[in-house]
């Protein structure tokens, strides 16, 4: 789509409102908030963490956009378990801004409900307690649900809910046999760091790149996907309002 001057753009949103008025929308949205440091080069900074920050404020902002949908929950991909293998600088600055990010939802007057999903143990125990501390408080809050996955990988997401469920029927004294008959998808799906959610309708990848590098591999599996070259920093409203206006024309079949 060509680019719009700037002054016509909230008559485009509008117009985009318009059309997601009684059509289906997706109820979970996740999103790979991808391309911050790519962003940072292309605009020209020599510091890439700029680009980190001005991606961090930006999930604030796309929060606030939907209000004026039917979003109810929302997954936004911050930190992999591969990124942990960056430097140990660019680690612990993005520890800290996604630290910050945590807080900010947390204190935001649209009431969410924060949820930390990865493998916190990964983290720092000073990091992991930070953003519990301000995750904590709004489990009782009404707004939007949203989680944050930070230390997070798809596989070991699988493995570490296989194991729990394993020790939970271990404790219950289920028998080896019995056992193997009570690990079905279901109850793998009741240990996940997502239980107790729907399943994202819609996953949204920005920057250009076309995979889901492992983020929510299980339960993305008859998810809608929606890619867009648009780097994460300069994501705008109007592009995640196409993008549930391109879901609401859609024919989900769930593998039928």
């Amino acid at each position: 789509m060509p680019a719009l001057p700037k002054v016509l753009y909230p008559l485009y949103e509008a117009r985009l409102l318009r059309d997601l008025k009684g059509v289906p929308q997706p109820k979970h949205v996740a999103i790979m908030a991808d391309g911050n440091r790519r962003w940072a080069r292309e605009a020209g900074f020599d510091d890439v963490s700029h680009g980190h920050r001005v991606g961090a404020a930006k999930i604030g902002e796309m929060i606030g956009w939907c209000a004026d949908t039917e979003v109810e929950v929302v997954t936004i991909y911050l930190l992999s378990t591969e990124n942990l293998k960056r430097s140990a600088e660019e680690v612990d600055l993005l520890f800290d801004i996604i630290s910050d990010v945590i807080e900010h939802l947390s204190s935001m007057e649209l009431d969410c409900q924060v949820r930390l999903v990865g493998h916190l143990d990964l983290l720092p125990e000073v990091v992991s307690s930070r953003m519990q501390a301000a995750a904590g408080p709004t489990k009782d809050n009404q707004g939007i649900i949203v989680n944050v996955a930070v230390g997070y990988g798809g596989r070991q997401e699988i493995v570490d809910a296989v194991q729990n469920l394993i020790r939970a029927e271990a404790a219950a004294g289920t028998s080896v046999t019995e056992m193997a008959s009570r690990i079905t998808a279901e109850s793998i799906t009741s240990h996940l760091y997502t239980k107790g959610l729907p399943d994202p309708d819609l996953v949204i990848r920005t920057s250009g790149e076309q995979r889901l590098s492992g983020f929510l591999l299980w339960q993305s599996a008859y998810s809608e996907i929606w890619f867009t070259d648009t780097y994460w920093p300069a994501f705008r409203k109007i592009d995640f309002l196409r993008a549930l206006r391109d879901y609401s024309h859609r024919s989900r079949r769930f593998g039928k």
